[in-house]
């Protein structure tokens, strides 16, 4: 037969295990109160019913099952308290079972279910009931390897409720790894056991993400087994909190994207996984979820068409600005910034033979532009230089004969003039990526092949000639010193170079130097002696560029002086008369080569001026002309870009730059050895600080001069006190 008992009065059955709640249970129940095994009595009969809702509900205990569970050591009363076991029904209505009695901590325990805050922790709704998860008598440790909240078995608990993100989870990496049983790999509570799931009264939403941010770093970072397993270095993870966004959030910003913004909650998936949202070609979907404007604008470009089209070679955003340790562009450490750009996000694909052969584009671009102007100023450390996206763009990159582009034709004035006011058509005659190829730029390639030819075979002819001359000196030097020939013994001084003559002389050395120094500076900033300047500031280059036109100005000075020195003053006069090439000079230059190739023992006598000062003399006339001119066009590049052409320009450009080469070696190899390494002056010829040579040195060097002087009756000067301008007169 059948017993029922009405549905008021019977108390709800839950399910916790706790040993402390055995200890509680003892201490509360009086000794005399009701054992289980009384409860038993009557609950162990399965015609034990109730009417609840119109319906019968069994009130039936099995005993095999309650005796195995973690609460079987309770006696019934500690969980269904407040009765009177001697009435039936025992109390109407009955006390509803509170876990949170013994298990105190259950709300901290279970985050993920926010709402249980807000709970008695008797039996309610089915999302706060903890017999909904845990049962009623058959409540199983979840170390056993059956339970419900055993790690193999939690997510398909979880399901029950959350079916749906069941399936997107199922079909992660995370659950990939959980059901391969690899150490380290999360389950639903790994992750939701933190309070990482909704904002509440409180918590700001960047506090939010930030919980989420540590979670995934307690894992992916601290976690020994994690971390072995996964590609991405220690210091790669680590590096998001250092990049823009983990900066941002840190610092307080919402918006800032955290790991689960780019890499999802429960659809995490490798990378290389076509689904995952940091897969390249899901990357600017992602990235564009909070930069909208920007992913449309890369979406519009050659090189967004091309991910969307599957190209598996196209940049996508994370190639450029990188992933963990995005920076801002601001940064100078960024990939992005304004001096890294092109070496270090364009250079990489625009110069890989294996991409531009696979794609039909040029291979030289980024060589074109690190040699011309903006280039070698961005190498120089100039933030203010044109690189490529100054002219290309950044995000919306298009063909150069697109219509819309910033490179094309029709809209190149206008590029350039973001940087040169003034821009017209004629900026746009040359090429942009200017190249001394033949078959590219063949003006360029025949004014450097011209000067190539010029520089090895004058100054190859200059070393030639002076290893010979050096040779024979040197000889001689020693046949004097151990007696074997007389030296010439007149302690005599003799005016060489005035006071007026030195200063010259002084701001075009000094002027000279610096325009050596700074103009090198410009071409090859990676050189080692570069590199020791650039170090001492960052000013260095905007120093540079001052100083390099001070020192011009400096030059061009002192030649207008000098040419006012030669037309208005009798020294002057005779000093250009004396200079004047003739044709006794190439029989002088025929005569010193025999004589120093062994052809001849007549050694040659010169006057004021040899073949060797003359010439030298001459090439600075020309050298200093060339110079200022095309020093002139690149200063003042708006004007004459508007007025010769971009290609005029670059000639310029390309003289200049060969043109220094043939002067810088010239006085090297030339002036300096007769001024310094002339074995008959060595160490130095003092003319150019005292303004006088000796007789010995008029002698070897000049001796048709001292005798001129002589047979004129010019008095040698006796002392060193001589007056500067002696002579102008």
């Amino acid at each position: 037969m059948t017993r029922h008992i009405p549905a008021h009065s019977l108390p709800t059955f839950t399910r916790f295990s706790s040993f402390l709640a055995l200890i509680i249970a003892f201490s509360a129940v009086p000794m005399f109160a009701q054992s289980k095994e009384d409860c038993l009595a009557c609950h162990t009969d399965p015609d034990l019913v109730m009417e609840k809702g119109g319906k019968e509900v069994s009130l039936f205990v099995e005993e095999k099952i309650l005796s195995a569970s973690p609460h079987s050591a309770l006696s019934c009363i500690a969980c269904h308290t407040g009765f009177d076991p001697e009435n039936i029904p025992h109390k109407d209505p009955i006390t509803p079972v509170n876990c949170k009695t013994c298990h105190t901590d259950a709300t901290r325990k279970h985050a993920f279910h926010p709402q249980m805050i807000r709970a008695s922790g008797t039996d309610g709704t089915k999302d706060i009931s903890c017999k909904s998860c845990h049962g009623t008598h058959d409540v199983v440790s979840r170390k056993v390897a059956g339970s419900v909240f055993h790690p193999a078995n939690i997510s398909q608990t979880c399901k029950q409720c959350h079916a749906e993100t069941y399936h997107t989870y199922s079909a992660s990496a995370h659950a990939t790894a959980a059901h391969q049983g690899i150490p380290g790999s999360p389950t639903c509570l790994t992750c939701h056991r933190n309070d990482i799931t909704a904002e509440r009264p409180g918590r700001t939403r960047q506090a939010l993400k930030v919980a989420q941010e540590k979670m995934c770093l307690s894992c992916h970072l601290d976690d020994p087994n994690v971390r072995a397993r996964t590609s991405p270095s220690a210091g790669f993870i680590a590096a998001y909190e250092k990049s823009v966004h983990g900066r941002a959030l840190l610092g307080g910003h919402a918006e800032a994207a955290n790991c689960v913004d780019c890499h999802g909650s429960h659809e995490v998936a490798k990378g290389t996984d076509p689904l995952s949202k940091v897969h390249r070609h899901q990357i600017s979907a992602t990235c564009g979820t909070c930069h909208e404007d920007i992913a449309g604008e890369f979406n519009a470009g050659v090189h967004g068409q091309a991910v969307l089209k599957g190209v598996k070679d196209a940049p996508v955003c994370t190639d450029c600005h990188g992933e963990h340790n995005i920076l801002s562009p601001t940064d100078p450490r960024s990939p992005v910034a304004p001096l890294n750009v092109s070496g270090q996000v364009c250079s990489p694909c625009h110069t890989s033979v294996a991409l531009t052969e696979k794609y039909g584009i040029s291979a030289n671009r980024f060589q074109t532009f690190s040699d011309s102007y903006h280039g070698l100023a961005v190498r120089a450390g100039s933030v203010e230089a044109a690189n490529c996206a100054s002219c290309h763009g950044s995000h919306k990159i298009l063909r150069s004969s697109d219509p819309a582009s910033p490179v094309h034709k029709d809209n190149l004035a206008q590029t350039c003039g973001g940087c040169h006011p003034g821009a017209n058509e004629r900026f746009a005659i040359g090429k942009v990526h200017v190249s001394i190829a033949r078959d590219e730029e063949p003006a360029l390639y025949w004014i450097s092949t011209a000067y190539i030819f010029l520089i090895v075979s004058i100054v190859g002819g200059m070393f030639i000639h002076n290893t010979a001359d050096f040779i024979k000196k040197a000889r001689r030097r020693m046949r004097i010193r151990r007696g074997e020939i007389p030296e010439h013994t007149g302690r005599g001084l003799y005016l060489r170079m005035t006071v007026s003559e030195r200063l010259q002389h002084g701001s075009l050395l000094v002027s000279f130097i610096l325009l050596v120094i700074t103009g090198f500076m410009l071409r090859y900033p990676e050189a080692w002696w570069v590199v020791a300047i650039r170090s001492l500031s960052d000013s260095v280059f905007d120093l540079r560029g001052l100083v390099h036109r001070i020192a011009a100005v400096v030059m061009v000075s002192a030649s207008l002086y000098h040419i006012g020195y030669l037309t208005l003053t009798e020294r002057g006069r005779a000093l250009f008369r004396d200079l004047l090439p003739r044709l006794q000079d190439v029989r002088d230059a025929v005569a010193v080569l025999k004589y120093n190739f062994g052809f001849s023992r007549v050694k040659p006598r010169f006057g004021r001026f040899s073949y060797i000062e003359k010439s030298e003399y001459w090439a600075l006339v020309w050298g200093t002309i060339v110079m200022a001119l095309t020093g002139v066009i690149m200063w003042f590049d708006n004007t004459f870009m508007g007025l010769l052409t971009k290609l005029g320009w670059d000639i310029a450009r390309t003289i200049h730059f060969y043109e220094a080469w043939l002067a810088t070696l010239s006085i090297i190899v030339w002036h300096f050895y007769y001024v310094i390494f002339n074995p008959d002056v060595y160490p130095m010829s003092m003319a150019w600080l005292t303004g006088h040579l000796t007789e010995g040195e008029m002698a070897e060097e000049h001796p048709l001069e001292l005798e001129k002087r002589k047979e004129e009756g010019m008095e040698e000067v006796k002392t060193k006190e001589v007056k500067s301008d002696e002579g102008e007169r």
